[in-house]
């Protein structure tokens, strides 16, 4: 197999597993904020960490980027 089908499988996953990734992190939301409660912040710092999260949108990963990275540290 050569680098070139090694990273085009690679991508070809990533691209497949896209949409249970996003659908993953945001079934975590919950836990990421009790997580982050029980570690004892404060109820400031608790509130603008549960609006952060669930106000942010996971962008999921970028086949390009994950590409040039694979190949940049396959070939070290």
């Amino acid at each position: 197999m050569s680098m070139e089908t090694a990273v085009n499988k690679g991508v070809e996953k990533l691209t497949r597993k896209q949409q249970q990734m996003i659908n993953s992190w945001n079934a975590a939301r919950s836990r990421m904020i009790e997580h982050y409660r029980a570690f004892g912040f404060g109820p400031t710092r608790v509130a603008n960490y549960q609006a952060g999260i669930q106000s942010a949108k996971y962008p999921g990963s970028n086949p390009t980027k994950w590409r040039e990275n694979w190949i940049a540290k396959m070939s070290e």
